[in-house]
């Protein structure tokens, strides 16, 4: 009898320490996406931070130095859209911020929903076009519903997508009226949103003005240039909002964003995992050319690190970093758009898509008779009209072939991918990029790669874009709960990010990511 009661005893300790072991997991989650954070500046600026921003985290965190995206082209949607699915734009269906609906003939915006009415906006907004799963979905339904799933982005785009489809929340700085914005699609506002809508940007931006944060920003120099430039920016018109959100001062409302969601909205306050996604800026200040605003961006980076390290301090205070685990990576792409080419002889010129897709349906009428083969562009996407190739009795592939060979002999382009190319062609890496980019519900038949140097013009929307496949390095950091310090330069793609945080929070990962975690 007494060896039976020892028996049960050892088997409830034994019990007991399971349960134990299996209920520890990180009572947070926080997603930090930096836009167009660059690892060389990033580096470059490090004599500038404090202790506790970008230091304590390159020092503390597992830093992945060499990390990519598998698609091309890149953008802050399609990039924060494959961080929290794991998978690429051909999955998760968001090829960009904008693309042409063929139904109606013009733009969609990634996470425009008239269904859904916008909270201190006038957008209505969804993640309806996101196809797929995310982490905080997976999260949401591991948990039954307990999980608490917050986002707070400059930006619509960033908020909506990285809250994913069951997030309690997603707020961003609406561009037209600087009020702290929502949509109606995550049901009600919170307590915490409620405080946001009471310090809007209308009355500080009237005063605010954007100068050097220290001395040592213009004391210090990493460009080639050979001395800094003083600035004083302010903002006014009606674009101060927009201008505002790529100014080094928009981090700061986004940590008061964010502190006030962890200190209100009782995130990482139990048990249950809870997730919360932060985007920050590290992207250029409106100007024609960099060497302009040098000492903007080193001001930026200075304002960034401060941030971080008010956000981190936070986390600390209300959950614990050694309970909560962090991830800090960017949108992989540079929107500088300065060139000087001309000046120094660097080929260059200029590509019309308008004129080049006019030209392409003439060309098309020869082959085929009169009609209108091109229905549109966008970007550099051309779309052809396939009711009418249907109605001609014409097989896409071929008029795709003779589309393909009539392009290639313009000047300015690079290559040319048709669809049947991109789906059906050859592997090779350059197709594989494109194929993770391309969609079939929204991207155009053709894609014409425009030169390195050359400018992408469209006429009817007034853009004119240089083109540039510079790479440049940018960094993924995991930091805080049962994280070890090291550096890995081992190249590494940001699909790995999601399926690394569902390993350690115990979850599945997102239903479109076949991708192992990193560790």
């Amino acid at each position: 009898m007494k060896k039976q009661i020892l028996t049960t005893f050892i088997a409830s300790i034994a019990m007991a320490g399971t349960m134990a072991q299996t209920t520890s997991v990180p009572r947070l989650v926080v997603g930090i996406t930096i836009d167009q954070l660059r690892s060389d500046y990033l580096n470059a600026f490090m004599p500038l931070y404090g202790e506790g921003g970008f230091k304590l985290l390159m020092e503390k965190g597992q830093v992945y130095s060499n990390v990519q995206y598998q698609h091309a082209p890149v953008d802050r949607a399609s990039a924060i859209a494959s961080i929290v699915t794991g998978t690429v734009p051909y999955n998760h269906g968001i090829i960009a911020e904008e693309w042409m609906n063929r139904q109606e003939l013009h733009t969609n915006y990634c996470v425009d929903d008239r269904k859904w009415k916008g909270v201190n906006t006038n957008d209505a907004s969804s993640p309806k076009n996101l196809l797929v799963s995310t982490i905080g979905d997976e999260l949401k339904v591991a948990t039954k519903g307990k999980a608490l799933i917050y986002s707070v982005a400059p930006y619509r785009e960033v908020a909506i997508l990285a809250a994913g489809h069951a997030a309690d929340w997603a707020t961003w700085i609406d561009s037209q009226n600087g009020q702290w914005a929502g949509t109606t699609y995550y049901g009600d506002t919170p307590a915490w949103f409620k405080f946001l809508s009471n310090n809007t940007l209308s009355e500080k931006i009237s005063t605010a003005s954007w100068k050097p944060i220290n001395d040592a920003i213009g004391n210090y120099n990493y460009y080639l240039t050979t001395s800094q430039k003083a600035f004083v920016h302010k903002f006014a018109g009606d674009g101060r909002f927009r201008l505002f959100k790529q100014s080094g001062l928009v981090n700061e409302e986004v940590t008061k964003a964010a502190r006030a969601c962890l200190e209100n909205g009782k995130a990482g306050m139990d048990e249950v995992t809870d997730f919360l996604s932060v985007c920050y800026y590290a992207g250029d200040y409106y100007a024609e050319n960099q060497s302009e605003n040098t000492t903007e961006l080193q001001d930026t980076y200075v304002r960034l690190d401060d941030e971080l390290a008010n956000l981190l301090k936070k986390i600390d205070q209300l959950v614990g970093l050694d309970r909560t685990l962090i991830y800090i990576t960017s949108t992989g792409y540079d929107e500088n758009n300065a060139s000087l080419s001309e000046s120094y002889r660097i080929p260059t010129g200029e590509f019309n898509i308008n004129r080049c897709v006019t030209l392409l349906n003439m060309y098309l009428c020869v082959m085929y008779g009169n009609g209108q083969y091109v229905e549109s562009c966008f970007g550099n996407q051309i779309y052809l009209n396939h009711k009418f190739l249907e109605q001609k009795q014409l097989k896409l592939a071929e008029v795709l072939g003779h589309c393909e060979d009539f392009l290639f002999q313009f000047s300015g382009v690079r290559d040319v991918f048709t669809s049947h190319r991109i789906t059906q062609g050859a592997w090779t890496p350059g197709i594989s990029i494109f194929h993770n980019g391309y969609n079939p519900k929204c991207s155009g038949d053709i894609t014409v790669q425009v030169s390195p140097g050359w400018y992408l013009v469209n006429e009817d929307r007034g853009t004119k874009k240089l083109q540039r496949d510079s790479f440049f390095e940018f960094p993924l950091i995991f930091f805080g709960y049962t994280i070890h310090a090291g550096k890995v330069a081992t190249p590494v793609t940001v699909d790995c990010i999601a399926p690394t945080v569902a390993h350690h929070i115990r979850i599945r990962a997102p239903n479109a990511c076949s991708t192992p975690p990193l560790f």
